[in-house]
């Protein structure tokens, strides 16, 4: 490992790697960090030594990753897996745990592919154990086929909820029920926006077909829920929730959330990369320009990092980046550059085509991120929704200042958990839109590091 190169990149998901594969075959000496031993991201994770007797039961996108991961496997960019990026700056200055040892490098130009995290769905119990995501119950099925010994409940509303369903019963698991929180009336506002997502019909294709696959396998599915609440003791025993028709009680042992997702920004506030609202996703994402590049100079997010669009269209824009750094290092003329960004531009656009109907169709309930005063909101540092209130009372005007009254977001997932939560009652509070009021600001150290380990640097061991 060298203490500079002209091309960092931190995250070895579809974006990073396609910016790697980009750049280093335009001539960039690239460096690719990534926290997994395997190259993949989320939607590709172990996919090159893959558990399961037949990864395809996973569906299509998960073995299109095959072709990806090979490229960027034979593009020459240096890959450096099971490395933590816990320091980074606006200077392009980083700091790595690799294999254990504290290793400080800096770069010419840095590119952020950390890809997206599940939104929070803060309810009464939802910190119980026997309560996960369920996000962490795919990581289970891909990295070491773990499957539930006993079918679990569901619940929450997005893509991702119907993928691991039909995940699941591919691999034989019943699924107890599904709890879809998708509000009512949001098909027909969806509905304007189809004809431009039958440029992506494959996708539209493939969704109709998880829906069947659940309807065929006869699982019970409650829509338009709200008011859930895990009950438990010292585990979950059950869920209760609302619909239409009453109230519900599911007695279940085992509970995936999921409310869509999000970008993961921290890394990238941590450079000090600005951020703006989109109101669509109803979530905060970094400001970047068609390349991907930041506010800070030499400094790009690449990916669902920047705007939630699927792991094609964050290749894409992985590419992108690495055409613009190509040229910006001197190694690709203007002329060949656009040249080459001009399919890319094209296919992105078609992956996007999309995403308004599916930000439109599953845009969420505010009412969903205003969980009553008892709902622990911040569970590394146990504050309350009612804490979160308080502190607005008294004249709190952001996330940053409540995490001073509070500690809220001082934990061990420095915020990732917390934070939107915290947007949306301060903003309720306050009477404002949540772009006025702000997200946490991140700062090192973004993943945790022993005294020790920086303590002793590469080359100062003893």
């Amino acid at each position: 490992m060298k203490a500079h190169y002209p091309l960092v990149i931190i995250g070895a998901g579809p974006a990073g790697m396609a910016a790697a594969q980009t750049a280093a075959a335009q001539g960039v000496e690239v460096a690719l960090f990534d926290d997994q031993p395997r190259p993949g991201g989320q939607i590709y994770r172990n996919l090159e030594a893959s558990p399961l007797a037949d990864p395809a039961q996973l569906g299509k996108d998960y073995v299109f990753g095959r072709l990806p991961i090979q490229r960027f496997r034979q593009s020459g960019a240096a890959y450096f897996p099971g490395s933590a990026v816990w320091y980074l700056d606006r200077e392009c200055n980083l700091g790595i745990l690799h294999d254990g040892v504290h290793r400080r490098l800096s770069a010419d130009r840095l590119v952020i592919a950390c890809g997206a995290q599940e939104r929070p769905m803060p309810f009464p119990g939802w910190q119980l154990p026997g309560v996960m995501t369920a996000g962490a119950g795919q990581i289970l099925l891909k990295s070491a086929a773990l499957v539930p010994d006993e079918p679990p409940v569901l619940a929450g509303s997005g893509p991702l909820l119907l993928l691991l369903a039909r995940q699941y019963l591919r691999a034989g698991v019943g699924i107890r029920a599904i709890i879809d929180t998708t509000p009512a009336g949001r098909l027909w506002p969806a509905l304007r926006y189809l004809p431009r997502a039958l440029a992506a019909g494959d996708y539209l294709l493939e969704g109709l077909q998880m829906v069947a696959a659940i309807r065929r396998a006869r699982v019970p599915w409650y829509r338009q829920a709200s008011d859930l609440r895990a009950d438990g003791d010292e585990r979950l025993a059950g869920l209760r929730f609302r619909t239409r028709g009453g109230l519900h009680e599911i007695e279940t042992r085992l509970l995936l959330l999921h409310q869509g997702v999000i970008p993961a920004l921290q890394a990238a506030s941590a450079a000090g990369c600005d951020s703006e609202w989109n109101p669509r996703q109803q979530c905060w994402q970094v400001a970047v320009d068609c390349w991907g590049e930041s506010s800070q100079n030499g400094i790009f997010v690449a990916g669902d990092g920047a705007t939630i669009g699927g792991a094609r269209a964050a290749a894409l824009a992985g590419q992108l980046a690495g055409l613009q750094v190509a040229w910006q290092l001197g190694l690709l003329s203007q002329t060949r550059r656009d040249r080459l960004a001009s399919p890319v531009r094209k296919a992105r656009q078609r992956q996007l085509s999309l995403r308004p109907f599916l930000d439109s169709y599953y845009r969420l309930d505010e009412a969903a991120l205003q969980p009553d005063d008892a709902t622990l909101l911040c569970r590394c540092e146990e504050v309350s929704a009612a804490q979160i209130r308080a502190v607005a009372q008294l004249g709190c005007s952001g996330p940053n200042q409540a995490r001073a009254f509070t500690r809220c977001g001082m934990g061990p997932c420095q915020g990732r958990f917390c934070g939107p939560g915290v947007e949306w009652i301060l903003a309720r509070q306050q009477t404002v839109g949540v772009d006025r009021i702000g997200h946490y600001n991140s700062r090192p150290p973004l993943q945790p590091v022993t005294l020790g380990q920086l303590a002793i640097s590469e080359g100062e061991q003893r």
